[in-house]
């Protein structure tokens, strides 16, 4: 080990940048849906020995001295990212003569991006650094940190944080009450990080010990959560979601519209799975209605004799509104009644940008740059959300697409409900790990908030995750078809949403404080 880590620390020049490269695309395996956790065990213990190597000529200024740690990060968090969302492209081909040119710019693009947080993590890291086990506290103080970032900066894309590695499954996902996303992103990357004690075995006993400690207590946490009795409920709920797996050739095409529109009828209608009650809540999935209701009154009407009496459809939309003359567009989630009235109205508050809608649509234009994937048309922001009211009364909290990846954007939102519920059309990105990625950080979001999550996607993953994590029912990827469950709603939250995120702040703090003393013992001793 320690004449690997010593090849490994003397890399310089391209092999060095293709090392970490490599390094964080291996990463990208402790990913879903591959899952393999393992990788992290090589992966972070090279990048460590990559820093160790990354020095600077003590006569350059401090930030200079940098640098080196900077590139190594940025090469690290390239490979990761590249490997990691390669399949964001697939947005593009599906309307391939009109957006293929724009590949690159959403293959590669996006990852050079991203890649700045991973620099400025190992760059921050760099300035604590030891020879012992402080630099394992300071490569986590700096992932942490950076991954804390990468949630709101630049409208945030907290997309794969690294701490996913550690909750592949709903035993493994408890913690993250404790610790929120933010301080299991870093005591994952110490974990992970540990290994490379072994090289020089400085600190190696007290590394593997803390590293034991946290693996035992993160799994035995899970299992005593999950052994533990459910909270309790008052009500229940008989739901349907409908995954009508609508090919986005055809989505907006004028001419199937109505076949389209006539397919998702047909699955919401259909007599209840055997054994299952008659659902109070159909579910169906983003912009599932090819059509505006005030172009389209009948289609309104047509869902009214649908639903049975006492049913309610919950279903994404595309939603008109007319302001100082011109049109505006948003993306929506819609609650209709048995009579066929709309109830309630909720519209998508974070936007993907380049997407949905233009960052600097002014100046873009004047470059040519419009909306970069197919679709109906450029959007415009909801100013706040609000609760749905679902049959007996229940309150759900609507998150379009990709806003359930934003941990803090749904806590502060659920505050006040009982049920999350997550519309998604997925189908943009085929058949990737793209809906699987999504899927799982629906599961976290359920487990940190201690809410079931109700998620329809127009190709999948639709299904039903209980408080804890766990997956009641749920369909793969193309299928066309429906979940029928009958959700047991818990009275309030078994998460407390606000200690999770003071905790996670508090880890970022001890590390930082663990890596500063060993950064001044280590000087002490050198004088």
């Amino acid at each position: 080990m320690e004449r690997l880590a010593g090849r490994i620390i003397l890399l310089w020049g391209w092999r060095r940048l293709a090392a970490a490269f490599a390094a964080g695309a291996l990463l990208v395996l402790t990913q879903a849906p591959y899952d393999f956790f393992a990788a992290g065990f090589i992966s972070l213990p090279v990048l460590v020995w990559l820093l160790d190597g990354a020095t600077a000529q003590p006569s350059l200024n401090p930030l200079s001295r940098l640098k080196p740690a900077f590139a190594t990060g940025w090469w690290f968090g390239f490979g990761y990212f590249l490997a990691g969302l390669w399949w964001i492209g697939g947005a593009l081909l599906v309307e391939a003569e009109s957006f293929a040119w724009a590949l690159p710019l959403a293959v590669l693009g996006i990852p050079l991006m991203l890649a700045f947080f991973y620099g400025f993590a190992t760059a921050v890291a760099r300035i604590f650094w030891t020879n012992g086990i402080g630099r394992i506290a300071a490569i986590a103080f700096g992932f942490g940190l950076a991954e804390w970032l990468r949630t709101f900066l630049f409208t945030g894309f907290p997309w794969n944080p690294v701490g996913l590695a550690a909750m592949p499954t709903p035993l493994l996902m408890q913690s993250v009450t404790v610790t929120g996303v933010t301080g299991m992103n870093a005591l994952a990357v110490f974990v992970f990080a540990t290994p490379a004690l072994l090289a020089a075995r400085r600190s190696l006993r007290l590394g593997l010990i803390l590293a034991a400690v946290m693996i035992a207590a993160h799994a035995g946490y899970g299992y005593i959560r999950l052994n533990s009795p459910a909270d309790a409920s008052a009500d229940k709920l008989a739901v349907r979601i409908v995954q009508p797996s609508i090919d986005l050739s055809e989505k907006w095409d004028d001419s199937v519209r109505d076949r389209v529109f006539a397919t998702t009828m047909e699955l919401s209608a259909r007599p209840p799975q055997a054994g299952r009650p008659a659902p109070q809540l159909v579910l169906w999935p983003e912009t599932s209605v090819p059509f505006f209701f005030t172009e389209r009154p009948d289609a309104l009407a047509a869902i009214g004799e649908m639903l049975k009496p006492g049913q309610t459809l919950v279903a994404g939309v595309v939603r008109e509104e007319a302001r100082g003359g011109e049109p505006l567009y948003y993306n929506s989630v819609i609650a209709i009644d048995d009579g066929g009235e709309i109830v309630g109205a909720v519209d998508k508050v974070h936007l993907v940008p380049f997407g949905e809608y233009i960052p600097f649509a002014d100046v873009a234009a004047r470059f040519g740059i419009g909306q970069l994937v197919a679709g109906p048309m450029n959007f415009v922001a909801g100013s706040q959300r609000h609760p749905l009211e679902l049959p007996g009364g229940i309150k759900a909290s609507p998150f379009i697409c990709y806003e359930i990846i934003f941990p803090e954007l749904v806590a502060v939102d659920v505050a006040s409900t009982r049920i999350i519920v997550n519309v998604t059309n997925d189908a943009w990105f085929g058949e990737t790990p793209g809906p699987y990625q999504h899927f799982r950080q629906a599961q976290v979001r359920a487990v940190e908030n201690g809410l079931p999550l109700l998620r329809a996607a127009n190709n999948g993953i639709s299904g039903v995750i209980d408080a804890r994590g766990r997956v009641i029912d749920a369909l793969a990827l193309n299928v066309r078809d429906v979940v029928d469950v009958e959700l047991e709603v818990p009275d309030a939250p078994s998460a407390a949403v606000l200690r999770p995120r003071l905790n996670g702040l508090a880890i970022l703090g001890i590390l930082a404080a663990f890596a500063l003393a060993g950064r001044v013992r280590q000087r002490l001793q050198a004088n």
